[in-house]
């Protein structure tokens, strides 16, 4: 490819919208852009907070990846209104690979995501994830819904135990049974305050979110009160309101082999979540997003953030339907949001220390329950038995043994199960003169074909491959005792076909001339006539042997049929 090539498929590849945004840019844009900014920014804080802890980092690097990733995801991502920042999705698997690699481990991970999802950018894959089967999506979405839930249960009810909370889910749960007897009273009030409000203060004040109040609310009183609650401070002291200088990690090959996993699953659910709010925002503005773009502007955010001590960050959906609801119009209303964090982070981060850990809880209880999707998994249960057995693996697998499992084996069982569809469509049928005349008896049967003695057609519709290579073999043994002087393949209705499939074909005509038999192809499509020619077929059957469309093939056939007649 020459670099004027290359330069194009960039361009059309990698086109950010804040560019494209800022050619009509005017002061109303602005005043909408900085006001939604600005609420967003609030929005964002303590769920960035929140969602830090609950990964097992220091709260401030939820601050700072919302404010770097959620800055340079507004700057070269593909949407006009995508707010950016560290989501629940992560959760799980950022606890996960902190526990068993180090913080180390984690920046490395993500840079490595970084770079799978800037290559699938890049591939145009941005497309093709959309299409990750939806029982997939909201099986491993509520199964993270119940992992965040039950990793809340210690500061929810304020449990003072010393013992370190099982990873597992059913051992975390045997723990929390085994210690509701040092239940702390005010946390768990603390807790269901927070609840309470973050879902009822709406029907107040729409504007501001409830989670800030509650934050807000309690915060002060915990301080006040001098209430004996675990608070952020006293677990992980005071926060650094600074953005620190950038660290390089040590890497190695059994580093990079062992994270390999990891890395690719969060490439797999910041791809997935991404999108998945870039296409709501598109439903609510009326707008299309630029979905290789995204992901490229994602992988950008998800490469440089971990430098900075930051976690994986994707699109948000939530924050960004509260940018849209508030006025947000282009890529700097994303940009004003993490400016607005920082600011917060710089002069008043030092008043975070006195967040009750039970507050954050509640706000993560919230989040849970907003994540499980459970009326959408219930409706999924009503589906048919694949979609349901897809389903229940990805949750069960998410919830009981590990997220990294749960993914790479949904989507593996999803693209079984597709393949499992595509063979069921593809049919292969034998037309021969006894079958038309049964045929010209039925009237649903359509007009039958006018197939000479002698002569019989294979009809193939649907892709041909290797899944359907045990239909081809059955077709071919209900062809007539008496082998026909001609077989007609007929490919008009088939879309693709791969390498397996042109080796059967090629067998099949091998067998066929062996016994005799002249074959003639008919009505490929362009693609698959490209296909025969390449792999050598067309030279096989004679060039002057394949026709356009199944008259052609018929009338060339009844004219070998007289040629062998006059012959006898």
């Amino acid at each position: 490819m020459r670099f004027s090539q290359l330069k194009i498929y960039v361009k059309q590849v990698f086109n950010p919208e804040f560019f494209t945004s800022i050619k009509t840019y005017n002061r109303q844009l602005f005043v909408s852009d900085l006001s939604a900014g600005i609420i967003v920014g609030v929005v964002a804080l303590p769920l960035a907070i929140a969602f830090a802890i609950a990964s097992g980092v220091a709260p401030e690097s939820g601050l700072i990846t919302a404010i770097i990733a959620g800055f340079l995801i507004s700057f070269f991502g593909g949407s006009r209104v995508q707010i950016g920042g560290p989501t629940g999705a992560f959760i799980v698997i950022v606890y996960g690979i902190v526990q068993n690699h180090g913080i180390d481990g984690l920046i490395i991970a993500t840079i490595m995501a970084g770079l799978i999802l800037v290559i699938m950018g890049f591939l145009k894959l941005g497309t093709l994830i959309r299409f990750v089967p939806y029982p997939i999506v909201v099986g491993f979405t509520s199964g993270i819904a119940v992992v965040i839930f039950s990793s809340q249960i210690k500061d929810f009810f304020g449990l003072s135990v010393t013992d370190p909370v099982p990873s597992n889910f059913i051992d975390k749960w045997i723990f929390y049974f085994q210690n509701f007897d040092f239940v702390n009273f005010w946390a768990l009030g603390i807790g269901v305050f927070t609840v309470l409000v973050s879902v009822f203060w709406s029907r107040i004040n729409k504007k501001i979110p409830g989670t800030l109040i509650a934050l807000l609310i309690t915060t002060i009183f915990t301080a006040v009160c001098n209430i004996e609650v675990e608070t952020i401070g006293s677990v992980f002291g005071e926060i650094k309101a600074t953005i620190p200088k950038p660290t390089i990690p040590h890497i190695n090959f059994e580093t990079f082999r062992n994270l390999l996993g990891p890395a690719f699953t969060i490439a797999m659910l910041g791809a997935i979540e991404s999108l998945l709010s870039a296409m709501v925002a598109d439903g609510a503005m009326g707008t299309q997003h630029r979905s290789n773009t995204e992901l490229i502007g994602q992988g950008i955010a998800n490469i440089v953030t971990p430098f900075f001590g930051g976690i994986p960050a994707t699109g948000a959906i939530a924050r960004t339907m509260t940018n849209i609801r508030n006025g947000g119009k282009t890529p700097i209303a994303g940009m004003i949001h993490a400016i607005v964090l920082l600011l917060i982070m710089l002069f008043f981060g030092k008043w975070a220390a006195y967040i009750p850990m039970s507050t954050l809880a509640g706000i993560l209880v919230v989040v849970a329950y907003n994540m499980s999707e459970w009326r959408s998994f219930k409706g999924l249960l009503k589906n048919n038995k694949s979609d349901v057995v897809v389903l229940l693996v990805t949750f069960f697998l998410t919830v009981i043994i590990d997220l990294t499992v749960a993914i790479q084996f949904g989507l593996l069982l999803a693209v079984i199960l597709f393949l499992k569809r595509v063979i069921e469509t593809t049919d292969v049928a034998v037309l021969d003169q006894a079958v038309q005349d049964e045929v010209k008896g039925n009237r649903d049967a359509g007009d039958p074909l006018d197939i000479p003695k002698g002569v019989s057609v294979f009809e193939i519709s649907g892709p041909f491959f290797f899944g359907i290579a045990n239909k081809f073999e059955e077709a071919e043994k209900q062809t007539s005792r008496h082998e026909p002087f001609i077989r007609i393949i007929r490919l008009y209705r088939v879309p693709f076909i791969d390498s397996t499939g042109l080796n059967n074909l090629r067998a099949f005509i091998e067998r066929s001339q062996k016994s005799g038999v002249r074959i003639i192809l008919s009505g490929a499509q362009s693609s698959v006539r490209e296909n025969l020619i390449q792999s050598g077929i067309v030279d096989l059957v004679g060039n002057e042997n394949v026709c356009n469309n199944i008259q052609l093939a018929l009338e060339h056939a009844r004219t070998l049929v007289e040629e062998k007649n006059v012959e006898n």
